[in-house]
């Protein structure tokens, strides 16, 4: 008999969590029945015909007594619906998602999810998952380490986010795009919704640096958000016309197909899909060594995957007169992959055969055994 498995999940808009919520469902549907709990669903980003889904029209609400009072409806109505379907495994995304799954404890087991390393900013709530949870699901070695050892947790294990390399590849070359430029030989691409956590800034400033000597760079920025500050930047910076934001697609990767080399400038990360999912089409990546996630994907042993750079500034700085030396660094090392042919093909292999190491089949061989199927 089938064991009966919960995703609780607070919305499906685009992101890195949404969507392994939803790759979840659909890898487990052979071994387990699945069920996906949502908080609101507007604005859904992913495919989910088929799977069963259910909306608690429980969306955000304002202020402190309202924040209170969401999370005591959600946690009576998803308690209500795991005795109800007699859930043996509720696994939720995310730290709302988790203190819902955490109060509506019934007899079946809690999975907590920790996706990011900005979860560990919550002291209490990391405890409160530690503590109440039958297992701490953590995207990155680092994260399971130190909630091992500063909350004493015993729960606590490492499961990469899922990738299909195959499906992905498809993806990529499913639909034709139109883009602002007709000459794509030399584009930088990054992808990620508009938040100071992904340093952004740092990029459109290195940006300028590459286009002054390589004149026909371009940058495209994928993901959801307005971006008007960075266009502001942007055209200080005198490089507009080179720099597209291209706002959220529900298939971004033919845009991410056309990229030369993958930068990411985040200050702090958990396990960055987007990276490897450039990686995976065989794109070149340059990435910060953030507490968690670029490290753990671009080094095993003494193989190198692509390039790090140390870990950049959180000090937003939007003055385009004041470049640092580490986005000096950051545009050096943007230079040599698109002008060394040797340096970029090493690394156009090196993305490929790492990509492997984060399939499908590893995700789901790890949830099976847990699951006991």
């Amino acid at each position: 008999m089938k064991k009966k498995l919960m995703l609780i999940v607070p919305m499906l808009h685009q992101g890195g969590f949404e969507r392994v919520c939803v790759t979840t469902a659909r890898l487990l549907e052979p071994y387990a029945d699945v069920f996906i709990v949502m908080f609101d669903s507007k604005d859904i980003a992913y495919d989910i015909k088929g799977l069963h889904v259910t909306d608690l029209h429980l969306g955000v609400r304002e202020g402190k007594a309202g924040k209170v009072l969401n999370v005591i409806k959600r946690s009576l109505a998803v308690r209500k619906l795991k005795k109800e379907w007699g859930i043996d495994i509720a696994y939720s995304f995310g730290p709302s998602a988790n203190m819902v799954n955490v109060f509506s404890k019934s007899k079946g087991e809690v999975w907590t999810g920790v996706r990011s390393y900005m979860d560990m900013g919550n002291p209490r709530l990391i405890r409160l998952f530690s503590r109440y949870s039958d297992r701490v699901l953590c995207c990155s070695k680092k994260i399971e380490e130190e909630i091992t050892s500063r909350y004493h947790c015993r729960n606590a294990v490492t499961l990469y986010n899922p990738l299909d390399v195959e499906a992905l590849k498809q993806n990529a070359v499913r639909e034709g795009i139109r883009l602002p430029w007709e000459d794509r030989e030399n584009i930088i691409v990054s992808m990620g919704r508009e938040d100071d956590v992904k340093g952004f800034w740092h990029l459109l400033k290195s940006f300028s640096l590459v286009q002054k000597e390589i004149t026909d760079a371009k940058l495209m920025i994928i993901g959801e958000g307005e971006f008007e500050e960075y266009r502001t930047l942007a055209k200080e910076l005198g490089v507009a016309d080179e720099v597209y934001f291209t706002g959220m697609k529900k298939n971004p990767f033919p845009y991410l197909h056309e990229a030369r080399v993958y930068v990411l400038t985040s200050y702090n990360e958990g396990f960055p899909n987007a990276l490897v999912e450039a990686m995976a089409l065989g794109i070149p990546v340059i990435a910060t060594d953030c507490l968690t996630g670029p490290g753990e994907i671009l080094r095993k042993g003494d193989s190198s995957y692509g390039v790090l750079i140390p870990n950049m500034s959180p000090v937003k700085n939007l003055k385009p007169s004041e470049i640092s030396e580490e986005e000096k660094r950051l545009a050096d090392e943007i230079k040599r992959m698109l002008t060394d042919r040797e340096y970029h093909e090493t690394y156009k292999k090196a993305s490929a055969e790492r990509a492997e190491d984060f399939s499908n089949a590893g995700y789901v061989e790890r949830i099976r055994k847990w699951i006991g199927k």
